[in-house]
Formats: C-alpha cells, sequence, structure tokens
C-alpha cells in the first residue's frame, strides 16, 4: 500500500538532517499540492541550469546526468528509509529523491531545450502516476528500495516513450 498522503510533516526530535535535506531534495518535497511533481520540477530545473547556464557538450551534459542519477538512487534510497522511519510512514509523499532520480532518467538523451524538457517531464510524471506493470510491484521492496525504484521505472519507461518521440520532433 503506498502512503503518499499530504498530511503535515512531522519530523521526531531525533531526526537525522542529512537525511531529510536529501530526502525531501532541499525542501522540494515540502512544496504544495503534489509533492512529487515539485520534485520533478526542481530536478528538471537544476537539469536546465546546467545545460542552459553552461553549454555543455552534449556528452558532458549526459555524463553529469549519470552521475546525478547515480548519486541520488545511491544517497536516496538510505535517506528515504529514514525518513519513512522516523515519520512513522511507509512511503512519505514528502520523500522527493526518487522523483528526481526517475525526472533525470527522462532526461536521459534529451537536447537541451524546453520542449524535450516538458515532454520528459509530463511523460515521467504520466508514468510516476500511473504505474505501469511491473513498476507498481517495485513499491513491495523493503524501505528505502521500494520507494526509489519505482520511480526509476518510472523514468525507464519515460526515456523509452521519449526517446521514440525524439524520432519524430
Amino acid at each position: 500500500m503506498n502512503d503518499r498522503s499530504s498530511a503535515p510533516l512531522v519530523q521526531s526530535q531525533r531526526a537525522t538532517k542529512w537525511a531529510w535535506t536529501v530526502a525531501t531534495f532541499f525542501g522540494a518535497g515540502l512544496g504544495k499540492p503534489g509533492p512529487g511533481t515539485w520534485g520533478s520540477v526542481a530536478a528538471v530545473l537544476l537539469w536546465a541550469a546546467f545545460a542552459f547556464g553552461l553549454h555543455p557538450a552534449a556528452s558532458t551534459l549526459l555524463l553529469a546526468l549519470i552521475a546525478g542519477i547515480a548519486l541520488s538512487v545511491a544517497a536516496g534510497i538510505p535517506a528515504a528509509t529514514i525518513v519513512a522511519r522516523e515519520s512513522g510512514r511507509k512511503d512519505p509523499g514528502f520523500v522527493v529523491v526518487d522523483e528526481v532520480a526517475g525526472q533525470w532518467i527522462a532526461l536521459l538523451g534529451s537536447p537541451a531545450d524546453w520542449r524535450h524538457a516538458l515532454i520528459a517531464l509530463i511523460l515521467f510524471r504520466l508514468f510516476d502516476i500511473t504505474k505501469p506493470f511491473p513498476v507498481r510491484h517495485l513499491e513491495r521492496l523493503p524501505e528505502g528500495s521500494g520507494i526509489v525504484f519505482d520511480d526509476v521505472a518510472a523514468g525507464l519507461y519515460a526515456l523509452g516513450v521519449a526517446s521514440l518521440l525524439r524520432l519524430w520532433i
């Protein structure tokens, strides 16, 4: 059962600050309504700031995105586990580091323009919300793994469809 409720955030006195910072992606997950969408938008904006601000070569943008994905998954799983335990929720809605990882996966190979970024954002949110087979089954993985890997899978679906769309647009 998915517990992505938008009930008020409650942190215990012994809250692990680094985990809450990572899990909420520096507070993006505290946005209302739809914290998952806020997390995805934050990921796209960070990608855009790098792509449009530094104008890296396509290969550099790809490598930076891969590094960001690896870091968000590697730090996100333990952070999501800690925050889920401390909040007393199985899959807290304010944990959005999973959306960040999935959104960055959806952006892999995208040209650095707003049209492709918007397509990746819409597709990722669509697959994250609908959770087609086998995405929903990944939520059954234990703790932070279940929180993160369903969004990784949704990002892979979005990447696949976005890559096909790039053949025609």
